[in-house]
């Protein structure tokens, strides 16, 4: 049966383990880690039934898919580790944010390279991931792809540069949706509200209209039609709206996120 191992166990890569798991595309016995930390590695040995390593080398002479999944400031060593020892024929996928596929290519060789952007909902299943194959990997980025729809939904892009913006809009994106979520909460709270009800309200609030704008877009209809429906003309939704407005809401929005895609590429050295 074909092997998949894991280079660098932290919560990303957990979350993939979990998903790939309970969606069947491995058995646990065919999964292999590895990790500076042993006790990582034990915790995931007792939790899910994967497959120690003893070292990168071992592991990556072991695998078929081999995910890279250390800190982008450890992944040269990393690499430097296994160019000896991986199989002519592995499939390669990255999640390493900011690691190209040419920097891979540089030390491992002409392998086929999966580049990853996925989120923090991988968790509960609902990640968004950007996917990106260099030119050998074209032919399996079916099987990289079926790995990460086992924690949410994909895209398949074809043009590496595009990863910068994927990591302004979806990347780093639940954290700005985390960050009006609990500006919410503590203004909820100021107005009255106990600190219990107002974080029921806002994570409701927030569940519901994620939900809602999902089936809607099934519908062909956008978040900007959702949002004139509730905004109804002198009704409180636009007296909000009125000060998002004049704060420049939008033009914030744009910068925060050309910023964001703009960092991404001076961390790929771009």
């Amino acid at each position: 049966m074909e092997t998949i191992g894991f280079i660098g166990s932290g919560n990303m890569a957990e979350a993939l383990i979990n998903g790939v798991l309970k969606a069947g595309v491995y058995r646990p016995g065919s999964v292999y880690v590895s990790d500076i930390r042993a006790e990582r590695i034990e915790y995931l040995r007792e939790h899910y039934g994967v497959r120690p390593a003893a070292d990168n080398p071992e592991l990556a002479s072991k695998v078929d898919v081999l995910v890279l999944s250390v800190k982008p400031q450890n992944m040269k060593d990393a690499l430097e580790s296994i160019r000896s020892h991986i199989n002519d024929d592995v499939l390669v996928i990255s999640i390493a944010a900011g690691i190209t596929t040419s920097l891979i290519a540089s030390i491992l060789g002409d392998v086929a390279i999966v580049r990853v952007m996925p989120n923090m909902p991988a968790w509960v299943d609902e990640a968004a991931s950007v996917l990106y194959a260099n030119a050998k990997a074209r032919k399996k980025v079916e099987k990289a792809r079926l790995i990460l729809l086992s924690v949410g939904k994909t895209i398949v892009v074809d043009n590496e540069a595009l990863l910068d913006p994927v990591t302004a809009v979806s990347g780093s994106g639940p954290a700005y949706f985390f960050l009006l979520m609990q500006e919410m909460i503590k203004t909820g709270i100021d107005m009255g509200l106990s600190e219990e009800d107002a974080q029921i309200l806002v994570l409701q609030t927030a569940k519901g209209a994620a939900l809602l704008a999902e089936k809607a877009a099934g519908q062909g209809d956008t978040p900007a039609q959702l949002s004139s429906r509730v905004a109804t003309p002198g009704g409180t939704t636009e007296a909000a709206f009125n000060v998002f407005y004049d704060a420049c809401f939008s033009e914030t929005v744009s910068k925060a996120l050309h910023r964001a895609s703009e960092r991404s590429r001076e961390l790929s050295g771009g």
